[in-house]
């Protein structure tokens, strides 16, 4: 990946488009030199995510239909068969099987099975996942559907059990982890657990907060910090691991 060494922190999923001014928040994500993967929710938002990072150092576009949106959006899969061409990162995509988003989880799995087979049919896709309540169901038809040799999972904001961790390790997942999920200590026990060379860190903005305030890719640090106390580790030392990953998951 070209510009690596200007890096000085990565955000492997934001919601950029969701800030007041999406233009700003990539100009922003650019300044502060994060490597910041833009998620969508809809194919219908792909192409203004993309105009606008095509010319993007550290900025990159993914292309996302929201596991919580199926139910209004399911024939919107076609569209995002049509967009798969144009990017190598997919997301936000995956199964959320909460209470509210429950009825919808057949129609979920036949959309994210889908995505998974167009992926690893193109080859060479890196998919950031969404898996509230399923991540048993997520690991398996990435097991059955996204074979290691033809495409990559992340694994945004897991909150699996360690065992699960494990099987995810084991299928070639990262783990994109931000500051929030390590305000538990179920979390903190969980992100201590991972392997150092499988994680990446996100905001998950503007669903997280600093301050009072959304968090931007710019504020990757907090992440950064609290993976270092979990693992008594120097933030400087767990930033050069993240980007060490990053180079060799985008080789």
């Amino acid at each position: 990946m070209s510009d690596i060494s200007l890096l000085r922190g990565v955000d492997f999923h934001c919601h950029l488009d969701l800030y007041p001014d999406l233009k700003m928040a990539i100009e922003k994500a650019e300044e502060a030199k994060i490597y910041t993967l833009a998620v969508t929710t809809t194919p219908k938002a792909w192409p203004r995510n993309y105009a606008l990072t095509q010319g993007t150092r550290f900025v990159r576009a993914a292309l996302g239909l929201h596991p919580q949106l199926v139910a209004e959006r399911a024939d919107e899969l076609a569209l995002w068969e049509h967009y798969l061409p144009q990017t190598r990162y997919v997301g936000e995509v995956g199964l959320d099987a909460g209470p509210r988003f429950y009825r919808s989880i057949d129609a979920q799995k036949v959309v994210f099975r889908t995505i998974l087979e167009r992926c690893a049919k193109a080859g060479d896709k890196i998919l950031t996942i969404h898996s509230v309540r399923s991540v048993p169901l997520v690991l398996e038809l990435i097991e059955c559907h996204l074979p290691r040799a033809r495409g990559i999972a992340v694994m945004h904001w897991f909150t699996g059990s360690k065992s699960e961790a494990r099987r995810a390790t084991d299928l070639g997942c990262y783990f994109s982890v931000n500051a929030e999920m390590m305000r538990t200590e179920r979390g903190r026990d969980l992100v201590g657990g991972l392997p150092l060379e499988r994680i990446l860190t996100e905001t998950d903005g503007p669903f997280t907060q600093v301050d009072s305030r959304p968090a931007e890719p710019s504020d990757v640090g907090k992440a950064i910090e609290a993976i270092a106390a979990v693992r008594s580790m120097d933030p400087e030392a767990v930033n050069n691991a993240v980007r060490s990953n990053l180079q060799q998951m985008l080789r």
